[in-house]
């Protein structure tokens, strides 16, 4: 019987690993592997001798028994001594480094000649030289060589005839061609010396280019591996095997990631070689891959939420039905059920998240055998997760996928026991049930973390891969990826951007979706609606496609349009599905109907029409925001940039998006010599990179800062200032006069109210009490002095508070001078110096309700609606937890005190 050799019996080539020839070393060995494939340029780099090369290897328990490449190539007699010569120094070396196999790569150069009888003639001499010391030659042909194919290396061989030369037989080069393990069928077994195993996806380029750039392990690609193997394994070859995977991502991975994710593929192949009847697993019992368990279903899926996104999820599940039927006992974890469906709720996941946004967390299936699940995927190489379990709660197998989410192993049989870990609600479930599980799970992953996901979903569960589609999309090409297990219970969907470039994105950073399964999804669409639910509006024109391109049952095309489903076919059945809009920035549902046995996931074009679609919703959405106070009583806020002004513009941009806020105001000039500047008004790229991220999250600018006239300041100096925030989209500028002239000064104030009114940006007066125009009462005679239409005054609240200002004299101000204002918290008590006003107000400002400022009684005076831009600067908090995340604090404490606020006042009456 032929003998599937151990994963752990095969090598792995120095090239599919980053790093330095000695972490390289470590982490082949770390993954268990027996040995290396050393590539010559990893020796030439190392400072080690190749000596000591071997000892340290021999330490790890890895060999060296294969080096390569030897390039060669038919030569004129004249030249080819100097390839003996150089060949003599390679058989010197690999006896330093104690291989016996050299892999003889074909070759072409100017100097070559194509001349069959001299090619043998010339091998025959290198197998005599490499037999007197002990090394054997194994010799591969390559598409860009001299000798081009195993077929023409095989004959090359053959006619030589000498024991020191063989074939390495590489699966890329016999595969790429036509993809058919047969082609090796007419060479003799005992003349194979090395075996090099890759896989690839099907690519229309250059052969040499996706030889060099684009392999994958086994199991990762479109090649028939296992069936190459195979046939190489049923010739009685026992010698050596190594992967040699060319991949520019993991050439630049952790190596230890990639040797483990070649690890785990090795050993999946073992299991898919043994599984075509050609050989059974080694005996060692470690070498075996305990089969995957028969899969129930989904138990459920987890989002990791937080105050700001649970909300939005909570609202969207209970249109879709769902009822909040279950409080964990231990841990802040919401358990939502509808028929079989079950969606968790962690508000502290054991993972971070971006703020204000909900991510799938954890994944659990149900297994018809949880310990021998765990088993598979520890013997994967899964790293098993330490959970916190409080008494008598149930204790769940558990690992981590590439991405850091969690997979569950649940038991199928009957009613779960971890379900015994909530507390009821009370709730009464909707009847009859509107959606009836979980149908799939869809992860955008990036392009670096692609191929090894798919590798995990697909290995650790044992599940069965679909054809991979390449789409194009608003925001690029889209790569999609799916699998499920044999039973079609579980189906899990991978995406990504193979080709990213630049910052441009549908403004959602790797969007996921949960689908369940409904019987009528027309019916249920309806009824959604109905009750609320959040659903992705479509346009007509794709009905109007639609209608072109299939022929629909009477009515039919009227009920999908009308409630903004999607329909597919194949050469089994229909496919019904709708979508829900984003929710928590991340986050989407998806409904699905499967009619008579279909089994994908819709026509790969409702991907992009699906994120049109979502990109429309999210800028509708901000754009449309109301300009009153919403029935809920929130605000529109905006992120100062002195909030985080250790942030670049698009980094600010990026921040307020994934913490909430609507607008960002932007630091365009350097206000003092410490802090950083960002020049947008002369930065090109600079500009553009923010536009991008503008457009890409839907973040407006609200105000651009700062225009400061001192008493030799000129407002034509600013009209460029002026321009770069009109293109940016701003609204207003801030500036301040710290000019005790009051007719000079107010006098430029209207020159630059004058110059920006073309733009349509207004000009807006700020008073901090240090300065020359250090109140309420000054700012006013300015502008009613300036008697500009587009001129306005910013409060600031710490500033209006510390220079005494009154908030009666504010009331009677006229309301269309005040267009946003500027929101923090302080102490009461003020500081004696100058230098304490301005280090308070730059360093040491406070939450809203942290202080003991009346915030609330100077935005009563305010016009109702206005926005609140929160400008916060407070340095410790900034070192201690980052600048993104001080931004996200700052929005939740201000939602708290100041929207709850307002809810207040609405329900007294006020």
């Amino acid at each position: 019987m032929t003998v599937v050799p151990s994963a752990e019996d095969v090598s792995i080539s120095t090239v599919c690993l980053a790093g330095t020839l000695e972490d390289k070393l470590r982490a082949a060995a770390a993954a268990g592997f027996a040995g290396v494939e050393l590539l010559e340029y990893d020796l030439v780099m190392s400072s080690w001798s190749p000596g000591r090369v071997a000892e340290e290897a021999a330490g790890l328990g890895l060999s060296l028994d294969v080096y390569q490449p030897l390039h060669v190539e038919t030569l004129p007699r004249e030249l080819f001594g100097a390839s003996l010569r150089h060949a003599e120094r390679k058989f010197d070396l690999l006896a330093e480094l104690g291989a016996r196999i050299l892999v003889c790569c074909s070759a072409r150069t100017a100097r070559g000649v194509d001349d069959d009888g001299l090619a043998a003639e010339q091998l025959h001499d290198l197998a005599e030289r490499a037999a007197l010391r002990g090394v054997r030659l194994a010799y591969e042909a390559v598409p860009w060589g001299r000798v081009r194919s195993h077929e023409d290396a095989w004959r090359l061989v053959r006619d030589v005839d000498h024991p020191a030369l063989g074939l390495c037989l590489d699966s890329f080069h016999v595969l790429s061609m036509r993809n058919d393990p047969a082609a090796i069928d007419g060479i003799d077994g005992d003349k194979v010396f090395h075996v090099q195993l890759a896989d690839a996806p099907r690519l229309n380029m250059d052969v040499r280019e996706w030889s060099l750039h684009s392999r994958l392990f086994p199991g990762q690609g479109s090649l028939d591996v296992a069936g190459f193997l195979g046939r190489v394994l049923s010739k009685g070859y026992t010698g050596p095997i190594a992967l040699e995977v060319f991949n520019d991502v993991y050439q630049q991975e952790d190596p230890r990631h990639a040797a483990t994710d070649a690890m785990r593929a090795m050993r999946a192949l073992a299991e898919a070689v043994a599984a075509r009847g050609r050989g059974s697993l080694a005996e060692r019992r470690t070498d075996v891959l305990p089969p995957a368990p028969r899969l129930g279903g989904f138990a459920f899926a987890e989002l990791a939420v937080d105050e700001v996104s649970a909300p939005l999820v909570s609202r969207a599940l209970g249109a879709l039905g769902f009822t909040h039927s279950g409080q964990h006992r231990s841990k802040p974890v919401q358990l939502w059920e509808q028929g079989s469906a079950r969606v968790l709720l962690n508000l502290a996941p054991e993972r971070s998240i971006d703020p204000a946004t909900a991510s799938i967390s954890a994944l659990a299936v149900e297994s018809a055998d949880p310990p021998g699940s765990m088993r598979r995927a520890e013997r994967l190489l899964a790293p098993k997760l330490a959970r916190r379990r409080g008494p008598d709660e149930t204790d769940l197998g558990s690992v981590a996928a590439p991405d850091g989410t969690a997979l569950f192993f649940c038991d199928s049989a009957g009613r779960s026991r971890w379900l015994e870990d909530f507390t009821p609600t009370g709730s009464q479930a909707v009847q009859p049930p509107i959606l009836r599980e979980i149908d799939h799970v869809s992860i955008t992953e990036s392009i670096d973390d692609f191929d090894q996901t798919a590798l995990f979903f697909r290995t650790v569960l044992g599940l069965v891969p679909g054809e991979s589609t390449e789409i194009t999309a608003p925001f690029g090409v889209i790569r999609n990826w799916s699998a499920r297990d044999p039973g079609g219970r579980v189906r899990i969907g991978l995406s990504t951007t193979p080709l990213r470039r630049g910052d441009w994105a549908p403004g959602v950073s790797s969007p996921q979706l949960l689908a369940f399964a409904t019987d009528d999804a027309i019916a249920c669409a309806k009824a959604l609606r109905e009750r609320g639910a959040p659903i992705l509006e479509i346009p007509g024109n794709y009905y109007d496609d639609l209608d072109a391109r299939i022929p629909l049952p009477d009515g039919m095309l009227d009920g999908l349009r009308e409630n903004s489903v999607l329909y597919d076919r194949d050469g089994r059945g229909e496919f019904l599905h709708f979508f829900t809009e984003m929710l928590g920035s991340r986050v989407f549902f998806e409904v699905v109907q499967r009619i008579d046995g279909y089994d994908g996931f819709g026509d790969p074009h409702s991907v992009p029409l699906r994120m049109a679609a979502h990109r429309r919703q999210r800028l509708r959405m901000l754009a449309t925001a109301p300009t009153e106070p919403s029935i809920d009583h929130r605000h529109d806020y905006s992120l100062a940039h002195l909030t985080a002004l250790s942030l670049s513009p698009p980094e600010l941009v990026d921040a307020a998006a994934a913490s909430g806020y609507r607008y960002v105001g932007l630091r365009m000039t350097k206000v003092t010599a410490q802090e950083p500047h960002y020049p947008l008004t002369y930065d090109p790229a600079l500009m553009r990179a923010t536009k991008t991220h503008l457009a890409a999250t839907g973040i407006e600018v609200l105000d651009v800062e700062l225009a400061r006239f001192t008493s030799g300041d000129s407002p034509r100096d600013y009209l460029r200032f002026l321009e770069a925030g009109a293109e940016l989209g701003a609204r207003h500028v801030i500036t301040q006069l710290p000019d005790a002239d009051f007719a000079r000064k107010t006098d430029r104030f209207a020159e630059l109210c004058q110059l920006a009114a073309p733009l349509g940006l207004t000009i807006d007066l700020e008073f901090p009490s240090w300065t020359e125009t250090p109140n309420l009462a000054e700012a006013t005679r300015v502008l009613r002095a300036a008697d500009q239409p587009n001129a306005g005054l910013l409060i600031d609240l710490l500033h209006f508070a510390r220079s005494g200002s009154s908030v009666d004299e504010l009331r009677m101000l006229p309301r269309d001078w005040f267009h946003y204002a500027h929101v923090c918290d302080a102490p009461a008590e003020i500081p004696t110096t100058t230098a304490g006003l301005i280090h308070t107000a730059r360093f040491e400002r406070l939450f809203p309700g942290e202080g003991e400022l009346d915030m609330l009684g100077i935005l009563a005076a305010l016009p109702a609606g206005i926005p609140y831009a929160l400008e916060i600067p407070r340095a410790m908090l900034v070192a201690q937890v980052g600048a993104k995340e001080h931004a996200r604090l700052a929005i939740g404490a201000a939602r708290r005190h100041l929207d709850a606020a307002g809810a207040k006042d609405a329900r007294v009456g006020v």
